[in-house]
């Protein structure tokens, strides 16, 4: 690999990082705007629970279709349509004069939210097996940081200039990402990462395969991750979605105190993703087991330290957060992981379409999660559903990511010999000398 490869495909990197952060921002910045929101439309938390339930079906229904695109398709070409209609979905949403229109033009900013694997998928193909949990942890460490940037913003300008204008902003984010995306990212050779393949000067081109993507069924690794992903992102839909107005008005945190704790969780969740997705790349190098016992024992810890956090009299706000950092530094070591495993398990040609169905699982489980965590809060309180909803699917999560651990080394050794087969096809159509293998 030439250094200037090396430096490109950071670079290719850095932007991603700057289309997840400023998309988080965008998508997340409801959270904070809840009470806003809420009064221009004189709507209650079960009404607006529905908004982002709508939005995460579109957003599921649409995973399958860019998943095969992105296997089918230049990738990085569709992602820059995924930031364009992110911006231009964004708009329309500010532009709504009613309840009513604001849920369709917020289910429409669902089309784009489902553009993620694409991006994974792409980057697979500029690294190796070996530090892609890294790699993705750092990619995921726009995540929170783009909800803290969210939270700035409708701090900084929703007073100011309304909280319509904020959306507009992060709109027109979304339009300039689009531009750079479409001129920076190059698309690169599927599999040209895979150990067996990276020194082969010529790779055939390969395209989802139908056989291959059903193949994806018998697997059973991955079908114990697309069980683990219905139950996972059920905490996280409750968190991003009303932790900030459980502080406000449930613990009597003032708009500034909210804000503190809320940038000390997302602190620590940017930190657990970094430290996850490196601490996965280290046990893989030592056991396919590697990564998923990681995520086992981070959700574990989630649930603990949450519990821990909740139980906190709500006067005793130093102790509260530091059990809230530890809840964020550990909630979020499993999910570079995952990622990543994924990728230990798949064929190059179909990763888009194999992450595109897990995050359908991921969606279908936690669109309900807004509206169910409002319609508990309704009839007791978000303290009540906040530790029912994320305990509960925590636990489940720990006892799937055990499961995986029984079948996960004979999945990986499979795609290692199919990757093995093509080198050896590649070489002998090529009349080249077999790539060494390496990680």
């Amino acid at each position: 690999m030439t250094k200037q490869h090396s430096r490109y495909r950071w670079f290719v990197v850095a932007i991603f990082f700057c289309f997840v952060l400023l998309h988080q921002a965008d998508r997340l910045l409801i959270g904070p705007l809840t009470t806003p929101i809420m009064d221009t439309f004189q709507i209650n938390e079960a009404q607006l629970g529905a908004v982002s339930t709508f939005a995460v079906l579109v957003s599921a229904v649409l995973y399958p279709v860019w998943g095969y695109l992105y296997d089918r398709y230049a990738r990085s070409k569709l992602l820059a349509l995924a930031s364009f209609i992110w911006g231009s979905t964004t708009w329309l949403n500010a532009l709504a004069p009613n309840y009513p229109t604001f849920l369709i033009t917020r289910a429409s900013t669902g089309v784009d939210d489902s553009s993620y694997p694409g991006m994974y998928s792409l980057l697979s193909d500029y690294f190796s097996p070996r530090i892609r949990g890294k790699v993705y942890g750092i990619l995921q460490i726009a995540q929170p940081m783009g909800f803290m940037l969210g939270t700035v913003l409708a701090a900084a300008l929703a007073q100011a200039i309304g909280w319509r204008s904020v959306f507009f902003v992060t709109g027109s984010a979304g339009i300039a990402i689009a531009i750079l995306i479409l001129v920076g990212v190059r698309e690169p050779r599927r599999g040209q990462s895979e150990p067996e393949l990276a020194g082969l000067e010529e790779i055939s081109p390969q395209h989802i395969d139908k056989k291959v993507a059903l193949g994806l069924l018998r697997n059973k690794s991955y079908l114990l991750l697309l069980a683990q992903g219905f139950f996972g992102v059920f905490p996280w839909q409750v968190l991003t979605f009303w932790f900030f107005r459980y502080l406000e008005t449930e613990r009597g945190y003032t708009s500034d105190e909210a804000m503190v704790a809320m940038l000390v969780a997302i602190v620590m969740l940017s930190a657990g993703y970094f430290l996850g997705g490196s601490v996965g790349d280290y046990f893989f190098r030592r056991t396919p087991r590697g990564r998923v016992l990681t995520s086992m024992v981070g959700v574990l810890a989630g649930a603990v330290f949450l519990l821990l956090a909740l139980s906190v009299p709500a006067q005793n706000q130093g102790l509260f957060l530091i059990f809230l950092a530890l809840t964020g530094s550990t909630m979020s070591v499993a999910a570079p992981n995952v990622v990543a495993t994924v990728h230990d398990i798949t064929e190059p040609e179909v990763r888009g379409t194999a992450q595109a169905m897990q995050a359908f699982a991921d969606n279908i489980g936690s669109a309900v999660a807004p509206w169910l965590a409002g319609v508990i809060a309704v009839a007791a309180s978000l303290h009540v559903a906040i530790l029912i909803i994320c305990i509960a699917t925590w636990l489940i999560c720990a006892l799937l990511f055990g499961a995986t651990a029984v079948f996960i080394p004979d999945d990986v050794q499979h795609l290692r010999r199919v990757m093995r087969t093509r080198a050896l096809e590649e070489q002998a159509s090529s009349g080249d000398p077999p790539p060494a293998s390496g990680g």
